[in-house]
């Protein structure tokens, strides 16, 4: 088998049984690299010479007998995650020279373990975005179809999948941002349950609503990521101290007698018919392997759309408010301090960025605050309550990841609410603060990858994954390639 086509789990095997060696396979990666971006764009910095020194170290300690299941095999990062000595830009002009003098908590935890960083992954400016188009270094292509998105704001993580430029990678999912272009690019990809992950060194976007998450290959790559990521960090205040359980154990148990919901307001008349027959077939899948299927309704599902947008917008507008020229980051010159201030912010950030900024501001400001900040937190709330009661009554959740196939680029840039809406059914998950995967579930006619949403309670990660696996090997989209 071709080293770029390995999982995780293959790509372990091989290091172990030093049929292969970390230099190797990271070399590999970087010519895979060098061949496809020009097509796809996945990547806003290659990371060459630390990559295969890291490699190097590598293979020392799997020569010493210390391997590791992550040892020596190459990932990438989304640019929202701080790397010490390492460019980081969050896809913004504005932070295009950043060096940060230390690192997310997450790259800490796959570093210590001996893992490869390939380089820093294309992403929507901030994370705001669901089509990896508001990039400030280019739009990322989805490696199916590179006149269509890849999805966002984590394109160039799920892309760099897709495409095999790396064998994992990790993103960030604040309204749907991992699950979206995993869905688009026919891989596996998990939000954990809100506090699951530390949110150290992860640039903020919307505190309340991100987390960190991984996209891999399949579903068993899913929980060794995790695993590796998750825990208790007192460096991030919104970390919850709870044990990490053994993921990977438990993915065989199968799904016989699991009750799994079927929110009546995800499967809507405006469905794409395409995604509909995929959902279709994935519930007679999931009833062939002995799971039962019960209606369940999530009433607000009709609001939270603009909940999201009210509250991630509110929460961005005090979190980009450090960007002002002075710390860090772009600087313009201008007369005055004020001049300074206006001047660097508008030149650093892009129209999305602004937009909301300019959303956030509005909702927080006086007279307006109690009208449209509070009352989108109550709604969250109702929102929140829906889901609680709906799983009074199931294990688990089955939705699509998103109406439609991935569309094509520049289809939707001139119109944000119908870009926004591209998120309906991933940004209720986040505003109740709870897991959901997305994973291959099939094909469009036109050949475009089609995902399929496994919603869990809080901190259920073990159930989606276990239920993510059944479905896995009782099919076979997870294995096909992409034509690059």
């Amino acid at each position: 088998m071709n080293i770029i086509d390995m999982t995780i789990h293959e790509l372990h095997a091989a290091l172990k049984g030093k049929r292969v060696s970390s230099v190797e396979a990271t070399s590999a990666m970087l010519a895979r690299i060098a061949a496809v971006e020009p097509q796809v764009g996945s990547f806003i910095t290659v990371t060459s010479e630390q990559a295969l020194a890291a490699a190097k170290s590598a293979d020392q300690r799997i020569a010493l007998g210390e391997c590791d299941l992550l040892t020596g095999i190459p990932l990438a990062l989304k640019d929202i995650f701080l790397t010490e000595g390492i460019r980081t830009t969050c896809g913004s002009r504005i932070l295009d020279n950043f060096i940060p003098p230390y690192s997310a908590t997450s790259w800490e935890k796959l570093r210590d373990r001996g893992a490869v960083l390939l380089g820093k992954l294309n992403q929507d400016e901030f994370a705001m975005g669901s089509s990896n188009e508001s990039s400030a270094y280019g739009t990322t292509r989805n490696p199916w179809d590179t006149t269509c998105i890849p999805g966002g704001s984590s394109g160039g993580s799920a892309a760099a999948v897709a495409a095999r430029e790396a064998v994992a990678t990790l993103g960030t999912d604040t309204g749907g941002s991992i699950r979206q272009p995993a869905a688009h690019c026919g891989c596996v990809g998990l939000k954990p349950t809100y506090g699951r992950v530390s949110r150290y060194g992860v640039i903020a976007y919307a505190s309340s609503l991100d987390q960190v998450g991984p996209l891999t290959r399949d579903v068993a790559d899913c929980a060794v990521m995790l695993e590796a990521v998750a825990g208790h960090d007192p460096k991030d205040s919104t970390s919850v101290d709870t044990p990490v359980p053994n993921y990977s154990a438990a993915l065989t148990q199968g799904v016989k007698g699991l009750k799994i919901g079927l929110p009546k307001e995800y499967f809507i008349d405006g469905l794409d018919p395409e995604v509909q027959k995929a959902m279709a077939e994935a519930i007679e899948t999931y009833r062939r392997l002995g799971a039962e299927f019960v209606d369940v309704s999530l009433p607000n599902t009709d609001y939270a759309v603009a909940t999201y947008y009210l509250i991630a917008a509110a929460e961005a507008s005090s979190n980009l408010a450090r960007y002002d020229g002075v710390r860090f980051g772009h600087r313009a010159e201008a007369d005055g301090l004020l001049g300074m201030y206006t001047k660097s912010r508008s030149e650093g950030f892009g129209n999305e960025v602004k937009r909301r900024i300019m959303i956030g501001t509005y909702a927080l400001s006086s007279g307006y605050y109690d009208a449209y900040y509070v009352k989108a937190q109550k709604v969250r709330t109702l929102i929140m309550n829906d889901f609680i009661k709906a799983f009074a009554d199931v294990d688990l959740m089955l939705t699509p990841v998103a109406p439609t196939p991935a569309f094509k680029i520049g289809e939707k840039a001139g119109d944000p609410l119908q870009m926004y809406l591209s998120d309906i059914f991933t940004i209720p998950v986040n505003l109740a603060g709870t897991c959901a995967m997305s994973l291959p579930a099939g094909f469009s006619l036109s050949g475009l990858p089609i995902g399929l949403q496994l919603i869990g309670k809080p901190f259920g990660e073990t159930i989606i994954l276990q239920a993510g696996y059944a479905f896995e090997q009782a099919t076979e989209w997870h294995t096909k390639r992409t034509p690059l």
